[in-house]
């Protein structure tokens, strides 16, 4: 069966998106929207996509569209995906899903009122060498801390240093480094231990009101979930590193008091190894595609056709985790975004 798609966006997220779900045979690109038509067709055809659109009510109204991938600024998550649901298709929604707890609940009413899957394309959830490190938590002893950083400069810091806006740093599209990209090892954190009982953070704001760099403090004061510990409660902490100011290793580690496992990248999850306190070493990796997005378009797939509303991996519940914690650190730090004021 063919489920066809369209896509809201236009840019390289998309284009990696698109490269990791033709390699699912499942797959159709139906369509492509853009604000301006001319990019939309230019795009569609470099694409081979057999409609183009630059109204979003002709989309949404378009029968021929099973699913939508939604990747345009995080302002529009929202209101796009609830139209595109409300017209009975199935959204995958870039990261963040939402701009707040608010927007993202009304998302969850209107999937469940019209029936269709819903799901935030986080693909480091999915990556096999992510599933290595779930399963093999319980071999470093009880855990006591999670470390990560993800720090890239981004190539549009010089434009906005000259006086221009470009969207990654545009306060009006809900942009900053912790919810492009410190997101990735936050969701890893939230994903692994859950809800934390109490969140501190700090950050540099730049003077467009949007987090330059910043770091966030997760604690849990009871962690005790069966596969962690051996079924003992503890204390942990998990530290969350993120700028787009600035470039790191982007390495992380989970310690346990008879070693640690580490990784490298925090959203790709390149290599992984684990080193016990007596120093010896093991490398736990697995092989996995070079396109990331390969393992959360199958099983997006996988859930329309098994016709389930929600990913029981980015399960609605997790999204929710995640957008309470981002919501606290802005809170914290006096970032307010438009959406936050609807």
């Amino acid at each position: 069966m063919k489920i066809k798609f369209a896509v809201i966006g236009t840019s390289k997220i998309t284009k990696m998106f698109l490269a990791a779900a033709k390699q699912d045979e499942r797959f159709h690109l139906q369509a492509v929207y853009s604000r301006n038509m001319q990019t939309a067709q230019i795009f569609a055809k470099e694409h081979q996509a057999d409609m183009f659109f630059d109204d979003l009510s002709d989309l949404a109204n378009c029968l021929d569209i099973d699913a939508v991938y939604v990747a345009s600024p995080n302002s529009y998550h929202a209101q796009q995906a609830i139209q595109m649901m409300e017209a009975g298709k199935h959204v995958l929604c870039e990261k963040p899903i939402a701009v707040n707890t608010t927007e993202f609940d009304k998302m969850i009413v209107t999937a469940k009122k019209n029936n269709v899957c819903l799901m935030e394309a986080m693909l480091s959830s999915f990556v096999p060498n992510f599933l290595v490190i779930k399963n093999s938590i319980n071999k470093v002893g009880h855990l006591r801390k999670f470390i990560a950083s993800f720090c890239q400069y981004s190539s549009r810091y010089p434009a906005y240093l000259k006086g221009e806006k470009p969207n990654t740093f545009n306060l009006a599209f809900a942009n900053g480094s912790l919810v492009d990209i410190g997101i990735y090892p936050l969701y890893a954190a939230i994903s692994l231990f859950g809800k934390p009982d109490k969140i501190q953070s700090q950050c540099t704001k730049l003077s467009s009101g949007v987090d330059g760099c910043g770091d966030v403090l997760l604690s849990y004061d009871q962690l005790s979930d069966k596969r962690l510990n051996n079924g003992k409660s503890s204390q942990l902490q998990a530290v969350i590193s993120h700028s787009k100011v600035s470039s790191g290793e982007n390495v992380g580690e989970l310690q346990g008091e008879l070693g640690r496992i580490v990784w490298q990248h925090s959203s790709e999850f390149n290599q992984v190894k684990l080193v016990m306190n007596s120093g010896e070493e093991q490398l736990l990796s697995t092989k996995q595609n070079n396109n990331k997005m390969v393992y959360e378009c199958q099983h997006f797939l996988d859930l329309i056709t098994d016709k389930c509303i929600e990913s029981p991996v980015n399960t609605w519940q997790l999204s929710l985790y995640v957008l309470n914690v981002l919501e606290q650190v802005r809170n914290q730090q006096s970032i307010v975004y438009p959406n936050d004021n609807v």
